[in-house]
Order: structure tokens, then sequence, then C-alpha cells
């Protein structure tokens, strides 16, 4: 019998399960992303709650700007009274302080209730929190907070571990959202930062624990092999939750779900999984596991960003990020499919050559003839 787990935020005392359902990647009944299939997609939802699932995440992008009002159909008939319900001010939109409020009333329109429970700042960067203060984001907190419209609140994360660092200190939030999983422990906010909002006792609730399916997708058969030798049958998927839920300074995780299949699955490795359980061998076989996918990486950057910024606004890093996933995980759909949305405007093809990164960067990486390589890739459709 699957009995779900939970934990608390340091220093308070509310039970979230550490299993938390994001609504990020529902089934879908057509190719627009706001075609989600009611029907499954609610019954995915409830089972999910009927098993003990209590936090439930959304935002206002998601599904085409659907999900939120996707989901206050799915929390109907007492379903609502059951869960802690997480949303996102989005961040990108916000042009003055009115903006706060009316994108919040908004929010508690679609969802159908009067609060949201954990309310999280959208995708914070330095560029984005900068205009947030500027424009009083703190009162804005301070009143929703005050008033009801909001009972916790937090923020998402999607920059460098120096931004983290100061985001987090310039306010007492409750509790911070970061992408973390078993490659991606030195990625924007990473291990240090995870550690940092630890000893500030904030919450931690980590996003892309499977690094948004690509560790469960067209895994190498060197991969499989080693998940098999140590554990047979169990998932990759099963193998890259369990390693995030391992460490007690994690509250909760969240997972997009697609198909009732993957509720069934997290739900068993939920109920399963406890803090500080896994066996020396079952860390020295991630361990093996992260080595054969750093081994595939093309580009030895390490996001230092000294080679930043870049007079024709291209994105060093992010670049030869996209360029070393494509490496790792050999998935050109899918990782052109992310370079063409994330790097629109900071791509390969706007380096000039002007040469002045190079000087730089203390991997000594020939950056101007990688980035033809990534541009060769991703913009011409040359193999790897």
């Amino acid at each position: 019998m699957n009995i779900m787990q939970y934990r608390t935020f340091p220093e308070r005392t509310e039970q979230l399960s550490i299993l938390g359902f994001g609504c990020m990647r529902l089934p879908k009944s057509g190719p627009a992303p706001e075609e989600i299939d009611y029907a499954v997609s609610i019954s995915m939802v409830r089972k999910a709650i009927d098993a003990g699932v209590n936090y439930i995440d959304t935002a206002w992008p998601y599904h085409g700007g659907e999900s939120e009002r996707f989901l206050a159909a799915a929390l109907e008939d007492g379903y609502r009274d059951k869960v802690n319900l997480a949303t996102k001010l989005p961040s990108w939109l916000i042009k003055s302080r009115e903006d706060m409020d009316h994108y919040l009333n908004e929010q508690l329109i679609k969802l159908n209730t009067d609060h949201i429970d954990y309310y999280l700042i959208h995708g914070l960067t330095e560029e984005r929190w900068q205009n947030l203060t500027g424009l009083n984001i703190v009162d804005f907190i301070e009143k929703s907070l005050e008033d009801g419209r909001i009972r916790h609140i937090g923020f998402s994360f999607h920059d460098e571990l120096p931004v983290f660092k100061k985001i987090i200190d310039a306010y007492p939030w409750e509790f911070c959202q970061i992408q973390y999983n078993l490659l991606d422990t030195a990625f924007q906010a990473g291990e240090e930062g995870l550690q940092y909002a630890w000893e500030r006792k904030i919450g931690i609730i980590v996003m892309e624990p499977l690094r948004g399916g690509a560790l469960t997708e067209n895994v190498p058969p060197v991969v499989t092999e080693t998940w098999n030798g140590t554990i047979p049958g169990r998932s990759p998927a099963d193998w890259a939750l369990r390693w995030v839920w391992n460490d007690p300074r994690v509250t909760v995780v969240l997972s997009g779900m697609s198909t009732p299949e993957q509720v069934e699955e997290n739900i068993s490795v939920a109920s399963s999984s406890r803090s500080e359980s896994m066996t020396s061998e079952e860390i020295e076989t991630v361990e093996k596991v992260r080595s054969f996918y750093k081994d595939k990486i093309k580009v030895s950057c390490t996001a230092c960003q000294y080679c930043m910024p870049c007079p024709s606004r291209v994105d060093i890093p992010g670049n030869f990020r996209h360029f070393n996933d494509l490496a790792m995980f050999e998935n050109l759909p899918r990782q052109k499919a992310l370079y063409t949305a994330f790097m629109s405007n900071s791509n390969a093809d706007l380096c000039t050559e002007c040469g002045s990164c190079e000087p730089l960067c203390p991997q000594n990486i020939s950056i101007i003839e990688e980035l033809k390589k990534v541009s060769s890739v991703f913009m011409s459709g040359d193999a790897l």
C-alpha cells in the first residue's frame, strides 16, 4: 500500500507532500498548448490528491494560459479544500505596481478561489528582480499577505548563483523553487544555493527533477545497464526522483506528470522514499551515471560568466549549455526546440567574432570556433 510521505519547511509546521503535481505538461486533446484533455487530466490530478498529494503547482503562462482555469475545474467537488494551491506572478509582464494586483486578482478568478496558499514571484532573474523592486514588489507582497489573498510567499529562480543569493537576502522569503537534479548540481542556484537557502531557514521546492524528462527519454544502453546493475527494474525516473528526495533539505519535488502511468509511478516512488536512505552503492551508481553524461560534454564551459556580457548579445554560456545537452541526450528535435524557444534573441548566429570574450575565459575555450559549431548544428541542421 502506498503511503504518501510529508515534510515541512524549516521552522514551519504545515505538512506538505514530498511529491507536488506540476500542471505544466498535462495531457492534451490537440496540438495547441491550451488544448488540455480535461477528462484525463482531471482524473490524474484527483488520483494524485486521493493518494495524498497536497501541493498543486501552476502558473499564469502554462498551457497557453489555460492551466489555472483547468485547475479550477479539477479542484471542484471539494478537492480545493484538500490541497495547497500554488501559482505565480508573471514577473516579465509587470510594468507597474498596479499590474501586480491585476494579475493576482485575475488568477484568483481563473482559479475560482479567494486565496493562493503558496504564491511565487515567477522565474526571477537579475533584470526582472531589479524591475520589480523598482516598482515596490515588497509593498505588493506585504499587502497581499495582510489581506489574505496569499498565505505564503516565495519565488522561482532562473539565473546565476550570485543573483540567487542577492534575492534570498533581499526579503524574508518563506520558500524558494529551484531547478535541481542529479545533473544540475552546479546550474543556476545549484547545490551551493540550496545550502545557502537552507541555512537561512528558507523552504526548498525542487523543479525539473527529471530535467524536463531528458533523464527518462532515449536513455543510452550503458546508463540502463548501470541502473539495472545495482537494482534491476528500477526506472530512470525512480532513480532521479529518489536521489532528490534523499536530500533532507528538500521539502517538495514537483513532477510535471503527463500520463496516468506517470502519476502511478511517482506516487509509488514518493511513498517509498525517505531522506538519507540511499545506500552507498546506490549513491555510487548515481555518480557513475552522472560521470557518463558529463563525459559526453563537448564544451567545458562552467558558466562562470566571465565572458559576459557579449557586445552582440550572445548568451555564450547558454549556447554552450544547449550544445552540451544535445551531446549528452542525443535528441536533436527536442534540443533544437528548446534552443529555438530559449535562445531566439541570444543565439550563436549573433556572434560577430569580435574576440572580446576569449581572453576572459578561465577555461581557455575557443569561444568563437565553438559558437560556429553551435550554429552549424542548431541553425543549419548539420550533424553534431
